[in-house]
């Protein structure tokens, strides 16, 4: 049984969450930031970041820190990065939820949405459920990418939505895409990351391609660091189909394209045991970077939305009523 705490925000922002020293089996770096990240949005003092928590609270207020240290917008009807949005609960109680919405700003209207949730399942029976690898790599992931554009700046708009609620049916990503902060047929394809730190095989999935065959190309499956595998988004998979089972789900149901990088369920997916010593931090490292590469690639294309219109091979329920 974990024994619940609390720990000052500032002291988690400052150097007490430091990544120590760890000995690798290659001659790659770790990200020591991307690591920082996640140590601290799974630590126990923020409870497993349910959704209406004050651990909830507490993981919104780091992610808004860095936020801002990076330089991140806000867009204007989003007091301080939040849109918050309620919601009913499976036994019909209402649930207030925040999402935290960042953008930087591109060279023409196209938009990209980078996407992770934060939230987890919070304390059952007294443990504290930390979501490390779910979905505390997601996010740190997306600071990761921010981080990037933040020194180089990207030709599409590119929005970074870490979603509130996705535990309890995707309800953050359905808010963002019923409301938009630009209008929705800007958007070019939603880039989500849920379970990306943990995996013995080293193998991270790409999700998306059965549907948008033309993505793949942006794709580079020739790393040596790291098993980038297609895959989990043909519907006769039936469980095993990825498509609509994380906040791409969302955006899925608004034919808009979509990747979702994610790892196959391991032993500690939704157990007390999924926190940061268990994840699989050179794997992770190298996933990060996986997923940043692929973001830089899709983002060199301008006139993104016409592209995808003229060379997706869309296999059902194309967008044919919205302009490009």
């Amino acid at each position: 049984m974990k024994i619940l705490y609390i720990i000052p925000l500032a002291m988690m922002l400052s150097c007490c969450s430091s990544v120590k020293n760890q000995s690798t089996t290659s001659n790659e770096k770790l990200d020591t930031q991307l690591l920082k990240d996640v140590e601290v949005l799974s630590s126990d003092a923020y409870q497993g970041r349910k959704t209406g928590t004050k651990g909830a609270e507490m993981a919104r207020a780091y992610i808004i820190a860095r936020f801002q240290k990076l330089g991140l917008k806000s867009y204007p009807q989003h007091v301080n990065y939040a849109q918050e949005f309620t919601f009913n609960s499976r036994n019909s109680a209402k649930v207030n939820g925040t999402n935290i919405i960042g953008y930087i700003p591109g060279k023409g209207n196209n938009a990209i949405v980078v996407s992770a949730h934060y939230d987890h399942l919070g304390v059952v029976k007294d443990e504290v459920y930390n979501g490390a690898d779910d979905n505390a790599s997601g996010t740190a992931g997306l600071l990761k990418i921010a981080a990037y554009f933040a020194k180089n700046k990207p030709n599409n708009t590119i929005i970074f939505a870490a979603f509130d609620a996705e535990e309890m049916g995707l309800q953050g990503a359905k808010a963002f895409v019923g409301n938009p902060p630009v209008p929705i047929n800007t958007i070019a394809i939603d880039l989500n990351m849920d379970m990306i730190s943990h995996s013995d095989k080293g193998e991270l999935y790409v999700c998306g391609t059965f549907k948008y065959p033309d993505l793949k190309k942006y794709v580079d499956t020739t790393k040596t660091n790291i098993k980038l595998l297609f895959g989990h988004d043909d519907p006769k998979q039936g469980h095993d189909d990825w498509t609509n089972q994380s906040d791409q789900g969302a955006f899925n149901a608004k034919n808009i394209p979509f990747l979702y990088f994610g790892v196959e369920d391991h032993k500690d997916y939704h157990k007390p045991t999924d926190e940061y010593s268990t994840i699989t931090k050179q794997f992770f490292s190298n996933a990060a970077s996986a997923v940043l590469d692929v973001v830089k690639s899709i983002d060199k294309q301008t006139g993104l939305q016409q592209l995808l219109k003229d060379k997706m091979i869309m296999m059902d329920n194309p967008r044919k009523s919205e302009k490009f």
